[in-house]
């Protein structure tokens, strides 16, 4: 990829993991703030059934959960192929590389999570 044996490359590649795992945790959060927004909404209409329907705020709250989660995963792809890349010296000798890769793996089986309990969970 480079041929500067500089660390500057590997940690801008480790910045731009970590602005995806930002990014994957602002998705879900949009996501969740959806779909339970259409729970608000069914909570203040005034003939509102004992019975909850899943509507349209429901599956694209879920929506965006699950692309946040793809894109945390999708992140730690592209990180693994730059990292592939670099030479030994372009990498800090005892750094912890794999932190970042944790991190989102983390974001991303938490989204999941999050959907199950979403499909399950109470409020249903």
């Amino acid at each position: 990829m480079s041929d500067m044996n500089d660390p500057r490359v590997f940690f801008a590649a480790e910045r731009t993991l970590l602005a995806w795992n930002r990014t994957s945790l602002a998705l879900m959060a949009f996501g969740f703030v959806i779909e339970r927004f259409g729970l608000f909404l069914h909570l203040l209409s005034p003939q509102h059934s004992a019975m909850l329907q899943r509507g349209f705020s429901y599956w694209i709250g879920i929506a965006f959960i699950l692309l946040g989660a793809f894109v945390s995963l999708a992140a730690v792809a592209q990180y693994r192929k730059v990292l592939r890349t670099l030479k030994p010296i372009e990498i800090p000798e005892d750094y912890a590389v794999h932190l970042g890769v944790l991190a989102n793996m983390a974001v991303a089986i938490l989204g999941i999570a999050l959907i199950v309990y979403l499909f399950h969970g109470p409020g249903v």
